[in-house]
Order: C-alpha cells, then sequence, then structure tokens
C-alpha cells in the first residue's frame, strides 16, 4: 500500500509576516521577564528595569497588528503573550527546583537573578494584561474616530496611556508598603516609557506599510 501524497497548503504572505510579528512578541516579553531583574539608571537618577526598551517594543507590534488585521486578532497575541510568560515563568522555576551538576558552582547566582519574588512576578503579570488589552482597545477606538487616519496619533494616543497604566499598576502592585514613596519612581519611569513610545511612531510606520505591501503583492498575484 502507498500512502498518496497530499500536497501541503502554502501559508499566505500575510499570515507568515504575522506569525514573524508573533514570535518576536512573545520573545520580547519572555526577555523583558529576565532583564526586569536588573534596575538601571538612565540620566539623572531615573532607575528603571533594564527591560524597558524590549517590553516597549511589544507595544508598536500590537498596535500593527491592530492596523492591519483588527482587535481580535491583536487581543489573541495578548493572551497568547501571557501564556507565553507563564510557560516561561514556569519553565525557570522547575530548572531552579532541578538539582544542579556537582561541577557546577553557580546555583546560588542562577537563584538569585531567577528567583524572583511571586509578588513582583504577579504584579508584572497584571500591569502586563491590562496594559496591553487597553493599548489595542484605544488604538481600534482612535481608528474608528479618525475615521483610518492619522496613525500616529492613534500610536501614541494609545501607546502613551497604556504605559502609564503599566507603570503605575505594576510599582503600586509590586512595591506598596515596601517602598516609602512610589509616586516619584512612577512619574520617572513612566517618562522613560513614555519617551521611548513617543520615538517608536516610525516604527509602527514601517511596519504598517511592509505588511500593506505584501498584501498588496499577494492580491495582485
Amino acid at each position: 500500500m502507498f500512502e498518496k501524497k497530499v500536497d501541503a497548503i502554502p501559508l499566505p504572505a500575510g499570515e507568515k509576516a504575522f506569525l514573524l510579528l508573533a514570535s518576536l512578541f512573545a520573545g520580547l516579553l519572555v526577555i523583558a521577564n529576565i532583564l526586569a531583574v536588573k534596575p538601571i539608571v538612565i540620566g539623572d537618577g531615573i532607575i528603571v528595569p533594564a527591560a524597558v526598551i524590549a517590553y516597549a517594543l511589544t507595544f508598536p507590534i500590537t498596535d500593527t497588528v491592530s492596523e492591519i488585521w483588527g482587535r481580535k486578532r491583536a487581543n489573541a497575541l495578548v493572551w497568547a503573550g501571557l501564556a507565553t510568560s507563564l510557560m516561561a515563568a514556569a519553565m525557570v522555576r522547575i530548572a531552579l527546583w532541578l538539582p544542579p551538576a556537582s561541577f557546577w558552582p553557580l546555583q546560588g547566582s542562577f537563584e538569585e537573578i531567577l528567583a524572583a519574588n511571586f509578588r513582583i512576578v504577579l504584579a508584572s503579570m497584571a500591569a502586563y494584561l491590562v496594559s496591553q488589552l487597553h493599548d489595542v482597545w484605544a488604538f481600534s477606538y482612535w481608528k474608528k474616530k479618525t475615521e483610518g487616519r492619522h496613525l500616529w496619533l492613534r500610536n501614541n494616543a494609545s501607546t502613551v496611556v497604556s504605559q502609564f497604566m503599566d507603570t503605575g499598576i505594576f510599582i503600586t502592585l509590586a512595591f506598596w508598603g515596601v517602598w516609602p514613596d512610589i509616586l516619584p519612581v512612577i512619574i520617572a519611569q513612566f517618562a522613560v516609557k513614555a519617551v521611548i513610545a513617543l520615538a517608536d511612531t516610525p516604527l509602527v510606520y514601517l511596519l504598517v506599510a511592509w505588511l500593506k505591501r505584501i498584501n498588496e503583492t499577494a492580491r495582485e498575484n
């Protein structure tokens, strides 16, 4: 008996582009959760997590997905990102729990860096989910209000507010009662994130133009 060969269904170019963006989104989230354990200093003593750039880059991706594929797919991407982050956190916990090889002397350092406090992990997940879902909603809202025009306005109006929500929720849940005054920390970190949010507008334009070109080429063929 010979099995009949079935030709594989080719994946449309637009779907390939979406898979690439989704992979980048998930990768940025995972690496942001790892980099977040290191505080860095920017400018005149502003302390932010080293993950600030990696995490900020997730917002232009969701805005681009919202622009090209709509709110439902962007929301699906956000939930998939949460599942990815939870899986990564679980894998880290398992790696911490498993006994190290006898010749490996770095278990203490490994635990010190990766064994994040449960409260911080919870705060990070809550801030991520609320801010990203708000970003998708706000982008869609402004798209309707502007009748699909002014991409720069939609991108910044959604992202800047979402970054403020992310910062406020995370700092409050993670450090309320631990740090004596969290308001200056929230303001300082939001200022850095707002600058990054404003700077990512050209990236959104490039991604949207690239995806529209891909879709137009696919229709012509």
